[in-house]
């Protein structure tokens, strides 16, 4: 937890909430042990979908399909979403969420690793939400950062990995020190790179915001 677990208890209990098939989805997930976005990371892209309006999202990292969902029930109505996801137990899951809620046209879902899937891709997404293996976000970037059109937004989730981002390489498990590494190199990337503008959040398991600005 890297916000008062108060706090954020209080900020929950004001949640307007979601659509019933949502929390469903929600519901289930939280019972499998799966790895879905917080209340306030899913606030946060409420606000952020309602203020970029964007026609063209990419997620990297599917999972069950909530957080994509999510996003098409929020976004613009000519809102089209591309979601990649590889971990082929969660990928029927994920289908039959979205044709559930009547979203295939809206929804289109890659299967297959996204280092290769980002390579082939050849469209400008306004919208790019990160949400896949952390330790592979430094190796996903350049192509991320392709994608992503003038004036559109990266979101990119879980970057604080529950605090441990602060801590000496050393100081965290061995076998976590891979992501730690890789992680503070993405961050760091984020904020010098001369192409984006990137603010840092301690929303959720902690977020950036990162906007292309072509100079």
């Amino acid at each position: 937890m890297i916000v008062d677990e108060r706090m954020v208890t209080f900020i929950n209990s004001l949640d307007k909430g979601n659509t019933p098939f949502l929390d469903e989805i929600e519901k289930q997930a939280l019972k499998d042990e799966v790895p879905i976005v917080r209340k306030a990371t899913q606030n946060l892209l409420k606000f952020l979908l309602a203020m970029q309006k964007p026609k063209k999202i990419l997620e990297v990292g599917t999972a069950v399909g909530f957080s994509a969902l999510l996003m098409s029930e929020y976004a613009p109505r000519d809102c089209h979403i591309t979601t990649i996801e590889k971990y082929e137990k969660r990928i029927p899951i994920a289908k039959t969420n979205f044709a559930k809620a009547g979203k295939e046209d809206k929804i289109t879902l890659l299967e297959g690793d996204a280092t290769e899937i980002l390579k082939g891709l050849e469209d400008s997404y306004d919208f790019i939400f990160m949400d896949a293996a952390k330790g592979q976000y430094i190796n996903f970037f350049p192509e991320i950062l392709r994608l992503t059109a003038t004036g559109g937004l990266i979101v990119s989730d879980n970057v604080l990995q529950d605090g441990d981002i602060l801590q000496s390489r050393y100081a965290v498990t061995r076998r976590n020190r891979t992501i730690h590494t890789r992680m503070r190199d993405y961050l760091y990337e984020l904020t010098h790179n001369e192409q984006l503008e990137t603010t840092i959040m301690p929303v959720g398991d902690g977020m950036t915001l990162s906007i292309r600005i072509d100079k």
